[in-house]
C-alpha cells in the first residue's frame, strides 16, 4: 500500500515551541544535577535533554 502524496513536514500543523523550550530547559537542569551529584546516571536525563531540544529547534 502506497500513498499518492507523501506526508512532508510543512504539511503538519504548526506547533508552538515555547512548551519544548520549557521542557528542555527543566530536564537540562535535572541533566547537570545528576552530572554533580549521581555522575554515574547522568546518561539517564540525556535522551530527554536532546529529544526536547530537537524538538524545540523544530527538526522533529
Amino acid at each position: 500500500m502506497t500513498s499518492q502524496k507523501a506526508v512532508s513536514a510543512t504539511d503538519q500543523p504548526h506547533t508552538s515551541t515555547k512548551n519544548y523550550w520549557i521542557y528542555f530547559l527543566i530536564s537540562m537542569v535535572i541533566f547537570f544535577l545528576m552530572l554533580i551529584f549521581l555522575n554515574q546516571w547522568f546518561w539517564v536525563a540525556m535522551p530527554f535533554m536532546l529529544t526536547f531540544l530537537v524538538m524545540a529547534l523544530g527538526y522533529m
